[in-house]
């Protein structure tokens, strides 16, 4: 199928605006957080491909797979066989380890950047990890210091930074609390998500105002939104507004979390590259490829991508 790219249409016209950043890090989660939310088990031929025509599209960070016990995320049970099929591609491709047993899994397989992921909240922690908040973060210490004594790259996520489907708001104050945990304790990045899709701009910018407040640099910062309520882009600029220039998002609007149903969709990555381009801001992303991959997956998975520029510009049904 042939997919109009946007610059031969001259769209979205490029209008840039003042206080954003020239340049924007997609970290693409599609293969891994978008993936592990389906019901059925994808081949592991099929997800490697998918990594493969990801990087193909000019995405530098494509999260891989994670090295969870097979039990909790049966989806990618496959890690060890998929990791070593896409692992000379020239991109960065991070995993999840959630204990030191991945950490190993991940180490023995050439993996150079990781992922530990965190919640803000009790009620999440017990869902997503049986632990405590502080428990979980016990647990992290030694998985972050092995893999930095390593010089492998470490990215924190934190769940529920914005609602919790269990505890309803959560204070910006203890988000703060949790993230300055992650970096004190080594890692080199935090991915804030907003887990059931529920912030709004000016909760992502009083939230991403208290961390540089409190000393955490923005540079350390990306935001994960979900796009539940149809606030997922419009949260994003709150962001790039602040200074955050790294952007998690799946390609085709692939996944959820599986801990907490009230969760739908991530941001889609075409979405995001679409707004970013009339804005003028240069991600690296060839729009018609991403598409193409993104229309190629759903296929694969039996159903039309719910991102709406996939949508538009693949002609698919409305």
């Amino acid at each position: 199928m042939s997919i109009p790219d946007a610059p031969d249409l001259g769209l979205p016209m490029a209008v840039p605006a003042e206080g954003l950043p020239a340049r924007v890090r997609i970290h693409e989660v599609g293969a891994r957080d978008g993936l592990q939310n389906e019901k059925a088990t994808v081949p592991t031929a099929v997800k490697a491909e998918f990594v493969r025509r990801l990087a193909g599209t000019g995405l530098t960070t494509i999260e891989a797979t994670s090295f969870v016990h097979p039990r909790w995320v049966p989806q990618l049970a496959d890690a060890e066989e998929l990791y070593p099929a896409v692992s000379d591609l020239p991109v960065s491709l991070p995993v999840l380890v959630p204990n030191e047993r991945g950490l190993d899994r991940a180490l023995a397989l050439g993996a150079r950047r990781v992922a530990v992921f965190a919640s803000a909240t009790e009620s999440f922690a017990k869902a997503n990890l049986n632990r405590t908040v502080d428990e979980a973060l016990a647990m992290f210490e030694p998985v972050v210091a092995r893999a930095k004594a390593e010089d492998v790259h470490v990215r924190g996520y934190l769940s529920m930074c914005f609602g919790d489907p269990w505890e309803g708001a959560v204070p910006v104050a203890r988000v703060v609390e949790v993230c300055k945990a992650l970096l004190d304790m080594g890692c080199d990045e935090l991915s804030l998500g907003d887990t059931i899709g529920v912030a709004t701009p000016g909760h992502v910018t009083a939230l991403l105002s208290a961390l540089t407040g409190a000393g955490v640099p923005v540079s350390a910062l990306g935001v994960h939104f979900h796009d539940t309520y149809g606030q997922a882009l419009s949260n994003t600029l709150a962001a790039l507004q602040q200074g955050v220039t790294t952007v998690d998002a799946s390609a085709g609007g692939l996944g959820g979390c599986p801990y907490a149903k009230s969760a739908t969709g991530n941001l889609a990555t075409e979405d995001l590259v679409w707004m970013l381009r009339g804005l003028g801001i240069d991600t690296g992303v060839d729009l018609g490829r991403l598409v193409a991959t993104s229309v190629w997956m759903a296929a694969h998975l039996g159903r039309p991508s719910p991102s709406r520029t996939v949508r538009a510009l693949s002609h698919q049904e409305q």
